[in-house]
């Protein structure tokens, strides 16, 4: 029996608790800071705002500063035992090293009053012409499972027999499938038409019998997505032309009438249609005579401290005999809640240096797009860009990026925005991938709609001015626009 014997050399990297606690928080937004520090500040007594503001000791620490980084072991009782308490009761210069707000950053009207949503959601609509139905116990029961098993798109994809399962097993209510489908149909009454349909043919059909427009086309359109269903989500309106017998100007008023109805009816609650969804920009970025100025949202830099009753408890201990067990025991706690704060502290000040690093390296790449707000100054930009700029790691480059957004005078920007590939020209210049999407939505936008522009076509024409692509990209390209096949897009 040969024995074999491998020597294998692993490079490992541990991470310090304060780096960990820096790339949480780099990938927090500014709208969800205000939280994390919430419950930070309920987890650990030892952290508190400060009340009063103090002017900030200028700090510029490395991105990941472990000078006084500890490990596991190091935080037992014993390690705690043997440091010095005059190292967590010195607070000569606890303000200025982890104050981290001064008076340049602009208030980002903390006090506004912001409208919170309210109002009737998709199945209180639903539950609220349930009860006006005249049903028994038993009908009222089937009612609520079905209403209940409606998703947010207003379809009904559960099957009957599962959910006369549901009623025998868990409400121990014994029906046929043939009671739950006279409910269903009740239901399918309701508002907004064309709600608890099976599928998308189901929910049209729902909501042309109950048009007027259905009468004066005599039936033709229901017979056309009832037979022809497929033929006509592929567009393929010569077949239906050829088997309906019917001439291109009725098939085009049955064409407008059924893109006028609602694919997704459970989508069009009274409240959705008003809702507003807020955006907190985590930076500003402003043109003073061509200068591009950068500072942070206020609500990035909160203004904490280690609490100073923590501190007076070590300063009795240093002043007392040193000898009670549970005094000791006491102590080694609150030096752990004291250095967990030092760290939280420290994490924070290190993700405000590392947004603002990332942000000037944005800026001196889009210099261009971001005077003009022209995309098409908008220039080939990778992670490994900034990363190579900054000095910083592509993975926290690509968590700052994450979810964080920056105010212009051209509005509100996605930061993930300024991140495109390259394509060379014929010329053998690099311009970004989102001017030739730009140049290739214009194509389609202004195509013959009677006979549109294939991916093939597309390519040619994009050649022609110069960029050097393949059918592939630009298929590609094309789906991430969600623009469908040239097929699909044919209108009479």
């Amino acid at each position: 029996m040969a024995i074999h014997q491998r020597l294998q050399q692993k490079l490992l990297q541990r991470l310090s608790p304060q780096q960990i606690q820096l790339m949480k928080l780099l990938q927090v937004p500014t709208a969800s800071l205000e939280t994390r520090i919430k419950e930070e500040l309920e987890e650990n007594p030892a952290l508190e705002l400060e009340p009063e503001r103090f002017e900030e000791k200028e700090n510029t620490g490395d991105e990941f500063d472990t000078a006084e980084e500890t490990t596991d072991d190091a935080t037992t009782a014993d390690s705690y035992e043997d440091d010095s308490v005059s190292d967590y009761i010195q607070d000569d210069d606890d303000e200025a090293d982890y104050k981290l707000r001064d008076t340049n950053y602009p208030e980002f009207s903390e006090e506004r009053e912001h409208p919170i949503r309210s109002g009737t959601s998709f199945y209180d609509l639903l539950t609220d012409q349930l009860h006006l139905l005249n049903l028994d116990n038993t009908q009222q029961t089937i009612a609520e499972q079905v209403v209940g098993s409606i998703d947010e798109d207003g379809y009904l994809r559960r099957d009957t027999s599962a959910m006369v399962d549901d009623l025998a097993f868990r409400q121990n209510v014994i029906v046929t499938e043939a009671d739950v489908e006279a409910i269903i149909e009740m239901i399918q009454q309701f508002d907004p038409p064309g709600v608890a349909a099976r599928n998308l043919q189901e929910c049209l059909l729902l909501q042309l019998k109950r048009k007027e427009q259905v009468d004066s086309l005599g039936g033709i359109i229901i017979t056309i997505l009832t037979n022809y269903f497929d033929e006509f989500s592929r567009k393929h309106y010569d077949k239906i032309q050829k088997q309906v017998s019917i001439d291109e100007e009725v098939l085009r008023s049955i064409i407008q009438l059924v893109t006028k109805l609602n694919p997704k009816p459970g989508g069009e609650s009274p409240d959705d249609a008003n809702e507003l969804i807020y955006v907190i920009p985590d930076f500003f970025i402003y043109n003073n005579a061509g200068k591009l100025e950068l500072t942070l949202n206020s609500r990035n830099a909160p203004e904490l401290r280690v609490s100073e009753t923590y501190r007076g408890m070590l300063r009795d201990y240093e002043k007392g005999s040193k000898t009670d067990k549970r005094q000791k025991e006491a102590v080694v706690f609150i030096k752990q809640k004291i250095d967990a704060a030092k760290w939280f502290i420290d994490a924070i000040q290190q993700r405000q240096h590392t947004l603002l690093l990332t942000m000037h390296a944005i800026i001196d790449h889009q210099r261009a797009f971001l005077l003009s707000g022209d995309e098409a100054d908008l220039r080939p930009m990778i992670l490994k860009d900034i990363a190579a700029a900054t000095g910083l790691d592509i993975s926290t480059v690509s968590r700052v990026a994450n979810s964080k957004y920056v105010q212009t005078e051209f509005g509100t920007i996605r930061l993930k925005y300024f991140f495109n590939e390259a394509l060379t020209t014929e010329s053998g210049e690099e311009v970004s991938t989102r001017e030739v999407k730009r140049i290739l939505n214009d194509l389609i936008t202004f195509e013959d709609k009677k006979n549109p522009l294939s991916d093939d076509q597309l390519t040619e024409q994009l050649q022609e001015k110069g960029y050097e692509i393949a059918r592939r990209t630009v298929a590609k390209y094309r789906e991430q626009l969600n623009i469908p096949v040239a097929r699909l897009r044919r209108e009479l």
